[in-house]
């Protein structure tokens, strides 16, 4: 079985595991699976949930898509007149509690072949981040332990560079520089450098993806609970619009999704159903709401 073969398949089981563990833990709210396919080639299955006892909206999405490569997608890579090959689970759940923290998550394969077909390159990338609404520092340091946790294996250096790229790629530039969340671990373009290395990393994305549900869900259950007010809510649509601002302006998903003809519905779903824009909105100096701003930019979590 090829590469491209087994991380099909893993995807997809993973995708089922995922679903299934949000679904168990919200007690509500089902996943609802819409089958798409792309005109180019390819195609995917979107499962997305709504209005739960604990996710107000989130998605766990699959896709394998393939055909001519976009000339802006060619430029952006380098690369001449190119097919290619993309499959991926990308996932965003909103929480509707602003205690449970917004977290978002992709792992992805990509091939590249000349116009006879031939493979030229091949990559991984993905990742793990937390949006938190409010701080609680056992939280982070959970979400980031278990990340680290799962890397340990692969290399003791991992864990430090790619908590460091996700720091460092989560960022509103426009807001004087104030990271998306706490973020987690991100990396891009692992290359392969024979079959033995393309296994590891295979391997290394699996670890990966089935860090998740320990990483995340033992938040969810401590924090789902926990009494809130309308001043929360306020707090939460106006950090849900700074998300907004992020994967709208930034994301390189969301570019490449758009530029390659995805599906849109698929690709947006990672917005929430509500958020807010205040001018020139301030925290209260010495809230909750200001400690937060205070951890929106890089520290030890592991």
């Amino acid at each position: 079985m090829t590469t491209r073969e087994q991380f099909i398949r893993y995807i997809h089981e993973l995708q089922d595991r995922i679903c299934a563990g949000l679904e168990a833990i919200d007690g509500k709210a089902t996943f609802v699976e819409d089958i798409w396919e792309r005109e180019e080639g390819g195609g995917g299955k979107t499962r997305v949930l709504a209005d739960g006892n604990v996710f107000e909206k989130g998605g766990v999405n699959t896709s394998k898509v393939h055909g001519p490569l976009p000339k802006t997608m060619q430029e952006l890579f380098k690369v001449p007149e190119s097919n290619f090959f993309a499959c991926g689970l990308s996932l965003v759940i909103h929480p509707r509690n602003p205690y449970v923290p917004t977290v978002h998550a992709n792992w992805r394969y990509f091939e590249l072949y000349d116009n006879a077909d031939k493979k030229l390159d091949a990559w991984f990338g993905g990742g793990s981040d937390l949006t938190p609404y409010y701080i609680f520092e056992e939280d982070g340091k959970h979400f980031h332990s278990t990340l680290k946790n799962a890397m340990q294996p692969f290399g003791d250096d991992l864990y430090p560079i790619y908590k460091q790229q996700c720091d460092e790629y989560f960022v509103n530039k426009h807001r004087e520089n104030e990271t998306r969340g706490i973020g987690g671990v991100f990396y891009d373009r692992l290359q392969p450098v024979d079959e033995r290395d393309e296994q590891r990393l295979l391997e290394f994305q699996k670890a990966n993806g089935n860090a998740f549900l320990p990483a995340y869900l033992p938040i969810v259950e401590k924090r789902k609970d926990t009494p809130y007010t309308e001043r929360e809510i306020e707090w939460q649509e106006i950090r849900r619009g700074r998300y907004v601002e992020f994967n709208l302006i930034y994301d390189k998903g969301t570019t490449f999704g758009l530029k390659t003809n995805g599906r849109t519905e698929s690709i947006l779903m990672s917005l929430p159903p509500r958020a807010r824009w205040c001018y020139d909105h301030h925290p209260q100096a010495g809230s909750k709401e200001a400690e937060l701003l205070e951890y929106l930019k890089p520290r030890h979590w592991a």
